[in-house]
């Protein structure tokens, strides 16, 4: 459940019937058992064993996993507790309800078989039960046996023990190998501790002397070719049904398309190799609006609104999260790799699409203020694991938060467009966007650089706050590199300065507490690679090496290129009997595209350094002292051969220096391209068809080789590597006064005081604060920071202490304590009359409640469109507010809050209106999605309870 732009969808209450339960106590339509041991697939159907009695058998690897009994397009779902998840005894039988709710959990400490009983005899009450029934026997069979030539590494593992991988090949002169790879170590998932696999004739080759890293090397391309498929599937899309589609699917649990995983793996290595099927993939997150959709008036773009896809997720997705953008980097990869024929067409396909997607999230999702856009942390969408607790009782919070990937990748889109539309000749097109461009990347350099950190803020704290944070993650800080927002001092700093465990670089830093490994706590490979590329350009040798060694020891272990690791000893499932929540990574999928795309490009990219580009390619390989003498040893000269870009077929040789034990990297020297003497980067029409590249490097150079490195024991939780839990501001405080409530955090942590945004305190303990500079309204926010380390945590709710002014909804002129399932298509909503008082600034929020899916979900998140006026009709604020997913709790549907749109008032009469915009729902690519907005139509609607005015300033 923790993909969550890609698992469940969510349902109204069930009655047995409505559930699949037939009142004769059998199902009525067939059900799965779904979960974190099979991928949320439909691999294992409930079978009947008569009287009621159903049951699914499935091997299950080491873990704590979640589950439920699902139906094939999520329509019906049954848990333990809907209100709590639920971790099951073996033996035991626990009554189901019929209804959404947290998944519920299995704990297996060794790899065995589990039979999942079902019983639905009594409708009312189907009961579940698992019970343990066997475990594989090992297999003694060597599947090197009779292979000619033959390698092994040892790796450290943990607590002092290691694991062997082993490869083999038939024939080590054979033009094209087959290669076997086996491990020790224990998998993630059961099956085989070993794999076979096979160069193929229209694939590129390696030879460096290592038969690790050749057949590597010929791994990811397997993979890669697995992931290409002529169908993809997705339980909430199509009924579950088989969509075709000649296109990459995500990986070896996830058979769909998602926008961001393409999108990355794309840039990172797929588009050279087939950038046909990458542009087929993108096309498929194209979408225009569904037909008969009354577009409403603020809408911009042309009128069929093809636009790029936000895959479900948090709070309904757009435009809570606007990652979307991260289309740009597959797109401009795609359009220099694609054959001359194909690119026109395409570029115009994308130049239309980024228009119509920049556009609306210019509306939608870009603050003025601050000069950057909202939304959620690119690929980081599982709110707890890197946000504020508090954040999933309040997810506008977390929509009106800046985060530094997702501004990183507008400006990458914005760039692009401009690109494309100066290439159309749309030159007055081009100069706006690039005028937005420099604007933006001055607004993240001003607003997001933390000058004591070296690195930038990953993310600001929601409105009425707004301070950027000392959080930091790896992806957002290499792609403002690579994107040059980072200047070269920028970026050598943040190389520098981002911590590195004894594995490589985790995701995000500090780490948050109380979490299981996923996004915290853990290593991704596709971002491992873009740091990599970050370091390779700015010759960070020590950063570059740790990255290297990542990639390439994931890679070995597990035989595949892994979704996920755990940060400080590189498994893929940490098995933490003493905490069970804290286990993981609580999913983690072979052959995951972008983890694919990221070792390809480690090898064509980084070690060789063919790169591609609309006039040519270029070739700058970086090869560090490390790598040069552990990975290729004894050899003289490595070769990438049978690289075709552009219908060009490409060799490339690097003669090797002799190794040594310093450290550095070796930079280029010559190069010529068939004997003749050649720039490192080379034209198309330069390029003969059949090109051999060689390569001579120079004498070694020292670079840079500056890294921040941090230990710590996997299973503890201490102030080193981990940041403080937010604390909150006491109930009651009074307006100059702060009461600091600790929430859980012990001695040796301090507080910091923020107003409107800004530090006015540092270093205070808690009990009661006073603002001795109070002005008459303002809004504070508290961080916790670790005295031994300066690790901060993230911010508390913010406590505002200007007048509220709360309105009524009005319908047919009387006003109204709620408005039930209000805002379909067209229909406008008054507000009770505001007076204004007090001049200053105000934020105006509509209060509501959204239950259309789960708060990890779906695609109806509310985004309607609010205009207050004042008493001569002239606007005084209009703009996009952002009603998404709320969380429903046994009481009933509590209110919450919206986005806020700022103005500044004067005193006098107000009215306040609310009207349409557009969600996903609205986009035709979700006209058969399972839940709501999907094949019923869009869902924009939810139940308003007011509105309120909050004086801020």
């Amino acid at each position: 459940m923790f993909k969550t732009t890609r698992l469940l969808a969510a349902a109204a209450l069930f009655s047995a019937s409505a559930a699949g339960i037939a009142d004769s106590g059998t199902l009525a339509a067939p059900m799965y058992l779904r979960g974190g041991f099979n991928g949320w697939g439909l691999d294992h159907p409930l079978a009947s064993k008569g009287n009621g009695v159903y049951e699914a058998e499935i091997l299950v690897s080491p873990g704590y996993h979640g589950f439920k009994i699902g139906s094939k397009d999520w329509s019906a779902e049954w848990v333990i507790d809907p209100s709590a998840k639920v971790t099951i005894a073996a033996g035991t039988s626990y009554r189901m309800q019929a209804r959404p709710g947290p998944e519920d959990y299995l704990f297996v400490k060794k790899t065995s078989t589990w039979r999942f009983t079902i019983d639905v005899s009594d409708p009312a009450a189907p009961l579940v039960r698992a019970v343990q029934t066997g475990t594989p026997p090992a297999s003694t069979a060597d599947p090197h046996r009779g292979h000619a030539a033959g390698s092994a590494s040892e790796y450290r593992i943990i607590d002092g023990t290691s694991a062997t991988v082993r490869y083999s090949t038939p024939d080590a002169a054979a033009a094209l190998r087959s290669y076997t790879q086996s491990t020790t170590m224990a998998l993630r998932d059961p099956g085989p501790q070993s794999t076979t696999y096979r160069e193929a004739a229209d694939r590129p080759t390696v030879r460096s002397g290592s038969l690790a890293f050749d057949a590597l090397f010929a791994l990811a391309l397997d993979e890669m070719k697995r992931n290409a498929v002529a169908q993809i599937t997705d339980g909430n899309y199509n009924g579950a049904a088989a969509i075709d589609c000649d296109c990459f699917e995500t990986g070896e649990k996830w058979h769909y398309v998602w926008t961001r995983d393409l999108s990355y793996a794309a840039d990172l290595g797929l588009a050279m190799l087939d950038p046909e099927r990458v542009r087929n993939s993108l096309d498929f997150k194209l979408s225009g609006y569904r037909h008969g959709i009354a577009r409403a008036p603020q809408v911009a773009g042309s009128a069929d609104g093809r636009q790029i896809v936000q895959d479900t997720g948090s709070g309904g997705s757009w435009p809570v999260s606007t990652d979307r953008v991260a289309w740009a980097l597959g797109a401009e990869a795609a359009l220099n790799n694609l054959p001359a024929a194909q690119r026109a067409p395409f570029a115009a396909r994308a130049l239309e699409a980024l228009v119509n997607t920049l556009e609306n999230d210019r509306i939608a999702a870009f603050d003025p203020a601050s000069g950057l856009y909202m939304g959620e942390q690119s690929f980081l969408d599982w709110r707890d694991q890197s946000y504020a607790a508090w954040i999933v009782t309040d997810l506008a919070s977390l929509a009106s938060s800046k985060a530094l990937s997702t501004n990183v990748l507008h400006y990458k889109a914005l760039t692009l467009a401009a690109s494309l539309a100066h290439d159309s000749g749309d030159l007055a097109r081009s100069a706006k966007y690039a005028g937005w461009a420099d604007a933006l990347k001055r607004s993240i350099n001003e607003r997001l650089w933390l000058e004591d950190a070296g690195m930038y803020s990953s993310l600001t704290a929601p409105h009425f706050d707004g301070a950027p944070l000392h959080k930091f993650d790896w992806l957002g800080q290499a792609l403002a590199i690579l994107t040059g927002v980072a200047d070269g001092e920028r970026a050598r700093r943040i190389l520098a300065s981002y911590p590195h465990g004894p594995m490589g670089a985790p995701v995000i830093y500090p780490q948050q507490p109380g979490m299981p490994v996923y996004h915290n706590r853990a290593i991704w490979p596709f971002v491992t690679a873009y740091g990599l590329k970050a370091a390779s350009l700015h010759a960070n040798v020590s950063v570059a090496d740790a990255a290297y060694d990542t990639l390439m020891r994931g890679a070995a272990l597990n035989l595949s290129n892994m979704e996920n690791l755990e940060w400080i000893s590189g498994q893929p499932l940490l098995l933490d009997e003493q905490h069970p929540g804290l286990i993981g990574p609580v999913i983690n999928s072979k052959r995951q595209l972008w983890s694919v795309g990221g070792y390809l490009g480690m090898v064509i990219g980084n070690v060789f350094g063919v790169s591609v580009s609309g006039s040519g390619i270029k070739v700058r390989p970086f090869i560090t002292a490390k790598l040069r003498r552990e990975t290729f040893g004894a050899a003289s000269l490595i070769a990438l051969d049978n690289l075709t870009v552009r219908g060009k077929r490409i060799k490339v040789r690097i003669t090797l220096p002799d190794a040594t034990t310093k450290t550095g990297y070796y930079p280029l020297k010559t190069i010529t391209v068939n004997g003749a003497a050649a720039a490192q980067s080379i034209g198309w029409e330069q390029l003969p068809d059949n090109a051999t590249i060689d390569v001579a490097l120079g004498s070694l150079q020292q670079g840079d080789q500056q890294v921040r490195r941090v230990v710590a024991a996997p299973y503890a939780e201490g102030p080193d590597v981990f940041g403080p839990r937010e604390p909150s501001i006491a109930q009651g405080t009074r307006a100059a006064t702060l009461r600091i409530d600790a929430n859980g955090n012990g001695a040796g942590t301090v507080y910091n005081v923020y107003r409107d945004g800004k530090l006015i305190a540092a270093g205070v303990g808690t009990g009661d604060w006073r603002d001795h500079a109070a002005p008459a309204a303002a809004c504070y926010a508290i961080e916790a920071q670790f005295s031994v380390s300066g690790n901060r945590g993230h911010h508390s709710v913010p406590h505002c202490t200007g007048t509220a002014i709360e309105v009524a909804a009005m319908v047919d002129g009387v006003a109204q304590p709620q408005v039930k399932d209000w805002g379909k298509p067209g229909e406008r909503l008054r507000f009770g009359a505001i007076r204004i008082a007090q001049a200053g600034e105000y934020g105006v929020q509509v209060r509501y409640h959204n239950g259309a899916n789960q708060i990890n979900l779906g695609i109806s998140g509310g985004v309607k469109w609010l205009v207050l006026k004042d008493a001569s009709g002239r606007i005084a604020a209009q703009g996009v507010v952002q009603l998404p997913h709320a969380r429903i709790d046994k009481t009933g549907a509590p209110p919450v809050m919206s986005t806020p749109l700022h103005t500044r008032l004067t005193p006098g009469l107000y009215a306040l209106e609310m009207s349409d915009f557009y969600n996903m729902s609205y986009l035709q690519s979700n006209s058969t999605f399972s839940a709501a907005g999907g094949a019923e139509g869009p869902s924009n609607k939810f139940d308003v309870i007011g509105a309120r005015l909050l004086r801020l300033k």
